[in-house]
């Protein structure tokens, strides 16, 4: 049944999201309904070479006329043109120009990408990374390995899961977020990097490897007996959506359903959109605002069957974006009981824009909202059961967000079987 779902999804969800700009998005959708042996992401890449002045003015100009915020920031845009298109000689006056405007527009979230930042990120999409194999977690500002991937360099370095990453090539990572600890421990391929971990109390240092690691975005199992839990570690990857719906199929004798987005920073768009949707049989997924302020809403498909069955979405301040997509979408049409802590609150949307010499952009080109209309850019998404998760519960091996998702369920279960026996 899962299978047709997706199947069924795929296009009109196409038809909605190309009328928003995002067509770079939707060739990863696209991918799924032919498995290809290998996943090419040529796509991706203007192989136009260009001299860097020209680089510079055709970045200028998307900006001005795709930016979310058509007063850029309440900024004369022309004046970026005039300070820097006669003095720009060198990629890297190019790309000094280019970063200096992207400053200006105080968003975080676009960004100019070298070569080699646009190509790691391509590798991404593609499920794909360089780094070491460990998975992150961050628990009252500190970053916790939470597991190590066998047969990865980390495994044979002896990194466990419980070390606590101090340093990363003496950068402190005290406060820092998932993805900019995920970005100092990446690199490439053959290089190695430098950590300082605190395990027991005392500090160890480790010289890693970095390789390429395949990156499984779906984990799952079942606890209880009849609960299905579902980890999606990331909205990323081009065939995450496949990958939900072979756990969809393991768990489908589970009564009830948890799934883990704690730590997740999101992904892809239409990947949020294509998993909520198994859930929904009518109703508002996300509305998409656009620079012109103009507001346009992604509906669920009506069709007769849906993911029926009670669910509880575990959520944490490292939730973003795609995360906060799934979770809104659930919670505002009553599918979903969300547990944990508020979530990060990355409200905006982003077209990746391919640039000539094989370098891009991640630029903000339209806000979306929940269901219900809300704004939770900078404020998050709260959960309907506020529970901690401290660093003494990890080192303890306890999880009371988990415990609590638990017993929410099996309460949920009784009284669908109370209502069930009762008619």
């Amino acid at each position: 049944m899962y299978k047709k779902i997706l199947a069924k999804v795929i296009y009109v969800l196409i038809i909605l999201l190309i009328s928003f700009g995002l067509y770079n998005y939707i060739f990863q959708q696209n991918s799924q309904t032919a498995k290809q042996p290998d996943y090419d992401n040529s796509y991706l890449i203007n192989k136009q070479s260009t001299d860097p002045k020209r680089l510079f003015l055709k970045t200028w100009r998307i900006i001005k006329t795709k930016y979310y915020d058509p007063t850029l920031n309440g900024q004369d845009w022309s004046k970026w043109n005039k300070r820097y298109v006669d003095n720009i000689k060198t990629k890297d006056d190019a790309y000094v120009a280019i970063n200096t405007m992207l400053a200006s527009l105080d968003d975080p979230y676009s960004k100019f990408l070298s070569q080699e930042e646009y190509a790691e990120q391509n590798t991404n999409i593609d499920a794909k990374i360089v780094g070491i194999g460990v998975n992150i977690m961050s628990v009252a500002g500190k970053i916790i390995i939470i597991s190590v991937v066998e047969q990865t360099p980390a495994y044979s370095a002896g990194i466990k899961a419980g070390d606590i990453i101090l340093k990363v090539d003496t950068k402190d990572v005290s406060g820092k977020t998932i993805s900019d600890v995920a970005s100092l421990i990446r690199g490439e391929e053959g290089t190695t990097v430098n950590l300082e971990l605190l395990r027991d109390k005392k500090k160890i240092f480790k010289t890693v490897d970095r390789e390429e690691i395949q990156i499984k975005n779906i984990k799952s199992s079942i606890v209880d007996k009849n609960i299905g839990y579902i980890q999606i570690v990331s909205f990323l990857s081009s065939d995450m959506t496949r990958e939900f719906v072979d756990a969809l199929n393991k768990t489908q004798n589970c009564e009830g359903l948890i799934l883990d987005l704690r730590g997740n920073t999101g992904g892809l768009m239409p990947n949020a959109v294509v998993i909520a949707d198994m859930f929904l049989t009518q109703g508002h997924i996300v509305s998409i605002v656009d620079r012109d302020n103009q507001k346009s809403d992604i509906d669920a498909q009506a069709k007769p069957y849906a993911i029926n069955k009670p669910v509880v979405i575990l959520i944490d301040e490292g939730s973003a974006s795609a995360s906060e997509i799934l979770s809104g979408a659930l919670k505002d049409n009553h599918k979903a009981i969300l547990v944990g802590q508020r979530t990060f609150g990355k409200g905006m949307i982003q077209r990746i824009y391919p640039l000539p010499n094989q370098t891009g952009m991640n630029l903000t080109i339209a806000k979306y909202l929940t269901p219900k209309g809300i704004d939770i850019n900078k404020k998050g998404i709260t959960p309907d059961y506020v529970v901690d998760y401290t660093e003494k519960d990890f080192l303890n091996d306890k999880d009371p967000q988990m415990d609590e998702a638990k017993k929410i369920i099996h309460k949920l279960i009784r009284t669908k079987h109370e209502i069930a026996k009762a008619d």
